[in-house]
């Protein structure tokens, strides 16, 4: 039986052997990472824990701000106000929280959106927040915001509120009256 063990041994090459032990070194230690220094050309150990714990998660405080003094608030600065216009910015709202929730819809169950997109990932906040921006410093027509969060909607394939015929005509108009 020993012989046979031997033999093997005999037949692995010295760069196998040296292979074999860096695997059997990286199974060692649990979160540690075994990597090449590409100028000394030295083995070198890291902890993959530490550099997942040291990169930017998401923060909360910061969704506070992107989504309440820059979404929110510049929406409400910006959009006409009063119960004439409630229709138009319902629509165009529909249309901000669908890419907010990542494409979950009110229409897809039952008038309930199943998803809070003050809780959505902060660079989709950016995103949207870009879209504002640009649209507060160029036109401000409340139908060319609708018709940017649409194209945004579109662009990720993350489809419309289905609306009741009336307001559906209202949204299609919208669009319509936006064209550039």
């Amino acid at each position: 039986m020993e012989d046979s063990k031997d033999s093997k041994k005999e037949q692995l090459s010295q760069a196998d052997i040296e292979r074999l032990e860096l695997l059997q070194k990286a199974n060692e230690r649990i979160g540690k990472q075994l990597t090449i220094n590409s100028e000394t050309g030295s083995l070198q150990e890291f902890d993959e824990l530490r550099q997942l714990i040291g990169k930017e998660f998401e923060d909360p405080s910061e969704k506070y701000s992107l989504y309440y003094t820059g979404i929110r608030k510049l929406l409400m600065d910006f959009l006409p106000k009063g119960k004439e216009y409630k229709e138009f910015r319902n629509i165009i709202y529909d249309e901000k929280n669908v890419f907010l929730n990542l494409g979950k819809k009110k229409s897809d169950n039952s008038g309930v959106r199943k998803s809070d997109g003050r809780m959505t990932y902060q660079p989709v906040m950016k995103e949207i927040l870009d879209i504002i921006f640009i649209w507060v410093g160029e036109s401000q027509n409340p139908f060319d915001l609708y018709r940017e969060f649409y194209l945004l909607n579109e662009k990720h394939n993350y489809g419309h509120e289905q609306y009741d015929r009336s307001t559906a005509n209202v949204a299609k108009a919208m669009l319509e009256l936006s064209v550039k």
